[in-house]
């Protein structure tokens, strides 16, 4: 079965075009008098960018790596120094990336990943970042400045965002002697405020996949999430997706589907598998099944982002994302997302190297089929490791997945 044939996005031009800008900036840092933070993708970047760093997110590079089809050939480079191979994928490509002196940044113009002045992790996603970053600050002997989130958060009570506030504000002092400027209060709320139009813009962005058919697709957002990963608290990411947002209401006003045809809606819980995504989409496309929804691209959707109130919205914010909160939370979460999004089923990828983002582990699918009454799939794989990943069963499990909504 050929794929119907899918209509691309005007703005994805745009986006390079930003995107460009952000690199370009990272590899001028230096020459621009500029110092670079390292920072985790759902770490403090607004405290940073007021502080005036260049702010690099090295899980972008993790996801850049696995994108392009490098990150197996760099792995054991990583496992070879002492890192097991399983543990996070993005790490192990990353420090391998850095050993080998090969990355997908160099077609960008740089000469490689911008040397960390300082380092600033948030054990929100999982431990490894703080072991990832501790590397990097030995070998450049930097500061590696850190928040503990809690784990399997159950609400965020004002005792953890009292909490983890506290850790945001201690981090003030060492940065400010890093960057050599006092933190103006003014600016770390502009730039929350910019975060916070950034992220109302991405979750509208998202939810017009809530259309019957829908004008986006998971695969999509894993490419348009970049300026909300990156770019958060700066103002080009607001331009690019309201000129997104406003192509996507237009395909919704016109019925233009991502999948045409689109028969099934689809959630993807986990992590994506970035290697294949190509080859996923045009499956799904195929079968005329649209993934509609993700728990990861919706990561990056902020609501508590406050700039009246700076440092206990950022602790509230990062501490209410999906991958730090508990099975309860998370269950509701999704059953919320199924309703929402008018999903027939639901697909759990089961990375083999992020235990944090596998949620099918301890019969969460299971229960959710029970109350939902919707059918699941689990797939075995992972971010970044193709080693790890079949892709003929993947296929096949995929295809009579379909079969089985078709029934149903």
């Amino acid at each position: 079965m050929s794929a119907p044939e899918r209509k691309d996005f005007q703005t994805t031009g745009k986006m390079r075009e930003v995107m460009g800008r952000y690199f370009a900036e990272l590899g001028r840092g230096a020459q621009d008098g500029k110092k670079t933070a390292w920072c985790t993708s759902v770490g403090p970047a607004e405290l940073l960018r007021a502080l005036g760093f260049n702010v690099y997110f090295p899980e972008n590079h993790g996801a850049m790596l696995g994108a392009s089809r490098m990150a197996t050939d760099l792995i054991p480079l990583a496992n070879a120094r002492g890192f097991s191979p399983d543990i996070c994928s993005y790490l192990t490509s990353d420090i391998g990336s850095y050993l080998k002196g090969e990355t997908p940044l160099q077609k960008m113009g740089l000469k490689g990943m911008p040397r960390a002045d300082v380092l600033v992790f948030n054990t929100n996603q999982c431990r490894d970042v703080k072991d990832w970053f501790q590397f990097y600050a030995r070998e450049w002997n930097v500061p590696c400045l850190g928040i503990h989130t809690p784990r399997s958060i159950g609400e965020v009570s004002d005792t953890i965002v009292d909490d983890v506030a506290k850790q945001h504000e201690a981090l003030v002092a060492p940065l400010e002697a890093v960057a050599g400027a006092r933190l103006d209060p003014a600016r770390l709320s502009e730039a929350i405020a910019l975060s916070k139009q950034c992220t109302d813009l991405w979750r509208q962005v998202l939810e017009t996949a809530a259309h019957v058919p829908s004008p986006i697709s998971f695969f999509d957002g894993t490419i348009q999430m970049g300026p909300a990963v990156v770019l958060r608290g700066l103002p080009d990411a607001l331009a690019y997706y309201q000129a997104l947002l406003a192509e996507l209401n237009e395909r919704v006003a016109s019925g233009v589907a991502a999948v045409p045809g689109e028969r099934f809606r689809i959630y993807w819980d986990g992590m994506p598998v970035w290697g294949r995504l190509r080859n996923l989409s045009q499956q799904f496309t195929e079968l005329r099944a649209c993934v509609v929804a993700s728990t990861y691209c919706n990561s990056w959707v902020f609501d508590a982002l406050d700039p009246a109130d700076p440092f206990r919205s950022m602790a509230r914010a990062y501490s209410s994302v999906f991958i730090c909160r508990s099975e309860d939370e998370k269950e509701k979460y999704i059953e919320a997302m199924a309703a929402k999004f008018k999903v027939h089923g639901i697909l759990y990828h089961d990375s083999k190297t992020c235990p944090n983002n596998s949620n099918n582990r301890y019969q969460m699918p299971q229960r959710l089929q029970a109350k939902l009454g919707k059918p699941f799939l689990v797939i075995h794989g992972d971010l970044n490791d193709l080693r790890l990943y079949s892709e003929e069963q993947t296929r096949t499990n995929i295809e009579a997945f379909v079969e089985q909504l078709a029934e149903a």
